[in-house]
């Protein structure tokens, strides 16, 4: 009952804002896009670190098409990478999580890419819901900025996620042999 509620506001809250936002601002435009993004990010947010889902599904394990990574290499996840460097998130992001060598700590920080994986999935198919409803009602060219937001704000950090992951769990194997070794 407490998740339902829980759930239940946050999507109300949501609703609201998004209408704000719509009303304010119209559907076009960068601020639009952008504004949308950060809502549902902050959001999305809320309801994972109020409930903490547990995120056990298969989806989250390495998929064989994703040939240990080298698809999101191929579809430049090392540039999107070095963007990230570049605009200085990874420094605000190792500050905010740093990341310590024992198995705790990289457990946490696999169930992290699992949490953020979810929130820009969730993110991505509503912000393409917008981009649709855009495309028509105002066409291509109004929604553009929903796409290239889209893309860089929430399927770059997608891949970013599955491509980080199996390594991270690769580490934890290592970590844990060595800690029973000891």
């Amino acid at each position: 009952m407490r998740k339902f509620l829980i759930t239940s506001l946050i999507i109300s809250v949501t609703v609201a804002i998004i209408y704000w936002l719509v009303n304010q601002f119209g559907l076009q435009g960068f601020l639009f896009a952008w504004m949308l993004n950060f809502v549902l990010m902050m959001c999305v947010f809320a309801y994972t670190q109020t409930l903490k889902p547990k995120f056990d599904s298969t989806y989250y394990d390495e998929k064989s098409w994703e040939n240990k990574g080298k698809i999101y290499e191929s579809l430049g996840i090392n540039v999107f990478r070095k963007l990230l460097v570049l605009v200085g998130w990874e420094k605000l992001n190792k500050k905010a999580n740093p990341v310590e060598k024992n198995s705790k700590a990289l457990i946490h920080l696999e169930y992290s890419t699992k949490q953020s994986e979810f929130g820009h999935l969730i993110i991505f198919f509503i912000v393409i819901i917008f981009n649709i409803m855009v495309a028509f009602k105002f066409g291509f060219g109004e929604s553009v900025w929903l796409l290239v937001l889209n893309i860089l704000l929430n399927l770059y950090p997608i891949f970013l996620q599955r491509y980080n992951r199996p390594r991270l769990k690769k580490a934890i194997r290592l970590i844990e042999i060595r800690e029973k070794a000891v």
